[in-house]
């Protein structure tokens, strides 16, 4: 047996131990695809409110849509990923190891500040304590408390979460270009949706935004179903 053999029946071996994982992160993908474009569908059918007084309404008539708005299933979403990452990171790391690395490390860093910027939950307790409230001075108080709240959910640490998990996909979907597990279609549409997203943020036209932000939520949703097919196909191979 050459040294050569030798090796890739080797990495074959180590790879049957990642299975699990890979049927786990394929199920995973298949959903986050699911949830990334009924994520757009909710913003299109609920648009978010603008000022804080409307945002407490919202939640005083539908507490689940105004949680929505407040992107609940973008922390679904980043809940469910977890396996999703990491399953390409081992289907990944034979093409470019340290990329990949990166990739993996930049997209927990993203979700964790996301984590620590959404205020979804809080904005339940002050528009249930606005509507309770009896005088004027309490209500004042509960908005500037809601407005500050919006602020964070809307600020820097937000704006740093997408595009560390937009730069973090887009290094991935490019390191899958060197890939036998992924084809080039896959790893195209997700640098598509990875520029998109980039572009969302640096762009300063509305209706340009907008296509940058369907393209994205789009591209996406359809390049993680890809992602999921492909990691169970493999898992079962």
């Amino acid at each position: 047996m050459t040294e050569s053999t030798f090796q890739e029946e080797k990495s074959t071996s180590t790879d049957t131990r990642w299975l699990g994982l890979f049927e786990l992160g394929g199920f995973a993908a298949l959903i986050v695809g699911m949830l990334t474009i009924v994520d757009i569908m909710v913003y299109v059918v609920w648009p978010q409110p603008s000022t804080i007084q409307s945002w407490f309404l919202l939640f005083q008539r539908n507490w689940i849509i105004g949680l929505l708005d407040l992107d609940l299933l973008g922390m679904v979403i980043y809940v469910i990923i977890i396996p999703v990452i990491l399953a390409l990171y081992i289907s990944l790391r034979r093409a470019s190891q340290a990329w990949a690395a990166v990739g993996v490390v930049l997209s927990f860093v993203g979700m964790a500040a996301y984590f620590a910027s959404n205020t979804a939950v809080s904005m339940i307790s002050l528009s249930n304590q606005y509507a309770a409230a009896t005088m004027d001075a309490q209500r004042a108080m509960l908005l500037a408390a809601g407005q500050a709240l919006l602020s964070i959910f809307f600020g820097p640490a937000f704006t740093t979460s997408f595009f560390l998990v937009t730069i973090a996909l887009l290094i991935i979907a490019v390191v899958m270009l060197r890939s036998d597990t992924f084809s080039r279609k896959v790893a195209w549409v997700g640098i598509v949706a990875g520029v998109a997203g980039l572009g969302e943020q640096v762009s300063a036209f509305g209706l340009l935004v907008l296509v940058f932000v369907l393209v994205n939520a789009i591209g996406l949703g359809i390049w993680f179903i890809m992602i999921g097919r492909k990691l169970l196909q493999t898992s079962r191979s």
